[in-house]
């Protein structure tokens, strides 16, 4: 399985949980959490390299790119024009991608084509991402599908409908600060 494959470290989550890091079970719940993050944040997280993507001009300065961190921006197409970094465009890693010379982007509809790359090589996601991730793998691997209360031994635990579903606080923040955005938040 490839490094990429996964958000969290298995071998952390199986220390956590005193399980080996190759248990097929453990690899499952960690993947299925990862791909459900990836689902909810709509990219790959990972790095992804000359992506290219159709945008909307929004008539200003500045337009994000959908995905961040930005780590190269290989073309910018203005129409069927190529534009030049540092001529007619400029970019930062938070995704911002700047027109130069006092222009402005078109307030026109799928105008520019970039081609860049975005995301974290395998070994450096985000740890607010990592932890979620191997909560969301922990809960589908110890709270059983659909239960909502057992008790064994005469103590009772009730799960929440948000442990069991993994909308806790903690993942709803990392979805919403790790989502595509859309250019016309710039």
């Amino acid at each position: 399985m490839a490094a990429d494959d996964y958000l969290a470290d298995p071998a952390e989550l199986a220390a956590k949980l005193g399980r080996s890091a190759d248990d097929i079970k453990l690899l499952f719940a960690l993947r299925a959490a990862s791909r459900r993050f990836r689902g909810q944040v709509r990219h790959r997280v990972t790095l992804v390299e000359d992506d290219v993507v159709v945008l909307d001009g929004n008539g200003r300065e500045s337009l994000l790119l959908p995905v961040w961190p930005t780590t190269a921006v290989a073309s910018v197409v203005l129409d069927g024009a190529e534009l030049i970094e540092g001529t007619d465009y400029s970019w930062s890693d938070a995704g911002i991608l700047r027109r130069l010379g006092c222009l402005h982007w078109p307030d026109r509809l799928r105008c520019l084509q970039v081609t860049y790359s975005h995301g974290w090589p395998a070994d450096e996601i985000p740890e607010d991402i990592q932890e979620v991730v191997n909560e969301r793998a922990e809960a589908g691997l110890t709270i059983p599908v659909g239960v909502q209360s057992k008790a064994v031994g005469g103590q009772s635990v009730t799960f929440g409908a948000q442990a069991a579903a993994g909308a806790t606080e903690a993942w709803t923040k990392a979805v919403d600060r790790y989502k595509v955005r859309a250019s016309a938040e710039a």
